[in-house]
């Protein structure tokens, strides 16, 4: 985004009467922390300001400041559709195309607002105004920070949005564990932590927060739900509807689940196949070149980044094993 664009968001975050913030379906991290960043940093600047998201998110995120004031669209569908219908400009974090909003694309898709993307996907749609955008960086967290800058407004950044940015780069880089062989990630992450927050107290909300269901859950996805296949270097876990039952699942979970798959030795694909109402859902992760970006959306109508991609089933959890492990000859054969 060059520096006439920014001028232009200036100008119209002036005259603005009333802007919404919109996430993906299914937030995580990364999509709420930007998405109450993004939310203190335009009540800074006494623009009228809502958050929508999809629907609900982790437990382990509503500590955040600012979470109470998240309007969650499922179940609220008229209030939040009436905010759309207002609203002249519309932030789009972290996501590439208004289909990963799900819940109410269509009203996103026929508003007149402006739309402005901050996103680090690939592929990114034509259905917006502006969009600040690069696949290299670690987190749509780290990108809304250099457009924050970009606008000119370094001193609105406070302790709040510095705590929800860093939330949003730990989880979106695993603890600083991947997507983050950039400088600029760690400068951005200091400049953070000069603003007075905890980064020790933050790490401890987000990952030592287990209820003992979950981490019984993690329990029986390792010792019963792991299949290993190294000479396809390949790992996976799945879970039934009875099993999420069993254990009481809640929102956030399975969040992360994944790693511990991809973290054997010898392995490059990982992934968790989770049995939904109506689908099976696919979380996958490798490493080095191989990417489940493609995978994903060749074959699990999904996407997402070279080696952190999700996807959909529409067959069973059977048949979705077996598609799954018939693929693997001829990405590893």
């Amino acid at each position: 985004m060059d520096s006439d664009q920014y001028q232009i968001i200036r100008n119209k975050l002036a005259i603005s009467s009333e802007i919404i913030i919109t996430t993906h379906y299914n937030p995580d991290g990364d999509a709420i922390g930007s998405s109450l960043a993004l939310y203190h940093f335009l009540l800074g600047l006494k623009c009228k300001v809502s958050v929508i998201v999809p629907n609900g998110y982790p437990a382990f995120l509503k500590w955040l400041p600012g979470n109470k004031n998240i309007n969650i669209y499922e179940g609220n569908e008229v209030f939040c559709d009436a905010l759309i219908m207002r609203a002249d400009i519309i932030f789009c974090l972290d996501y590439n195309a208004l289909s990963r909003v799900k819940l109410f694309s269509d009203k996103l898709l026929v508003s007149k607002a402006t739309k402005i993307l901050i996103d680090h996907h690939v592929d990114q749609s034509n259905e917006f105004d502006f969009i600040h955008s690069r696949i290299s960086v670690s987190s749509t967290c780290e990108l809304l920070f250099e457009f924050m800058t970009g606008l000119g407004y370094d001193n609105q950044i406070n302790k709040e949005i510095a705590e929800c940015l860093y939330v949003g780069i730990m989880t979106d880089t695993g603890s600083f564990s991947y997507a983050c062989n950039y400088s600029q990630t760690y400068e951005i992450t200091a400049s953070l932590i000069k603003q007075g927050i905890d980064a020790e107290q933050i790490h401890r909300s987000v990952y030592d927060t287990y209820s003992e269901n979950r981490m019984r859950l993690l329990g029986y996805c390792l010792s019963d739900r792991l299949v290993v296949n190294l000479k396809y270097k390949t790992a996976y876990i799945w879970l039934t509807l009875n099993d999420l039952v069993r254990f009481n699942h809640q929102v956030g979970d399975t969040e992360g689940v994944v790693n511990y798959a991809l973290s054997i030795e010898g392995v490059t694909l990982a992934a968790l196949f989770t049995e939904q109402n109506d689908r099976i859902r696919i979380s996958f992760r490798s490493k080095g070149d191989f990417s489940v970006n493609e995978l994903a959306h060749k074959h699990f109508v999904g996407g997402g980044h070279k080696n952190a991609s999700g996807g959909d089933s529409f067959l069973g959890i059977v048949e979705t094993l077996k598609k799954f492990e018939g693929l693997l000859p001829i990405y590893f054969g």
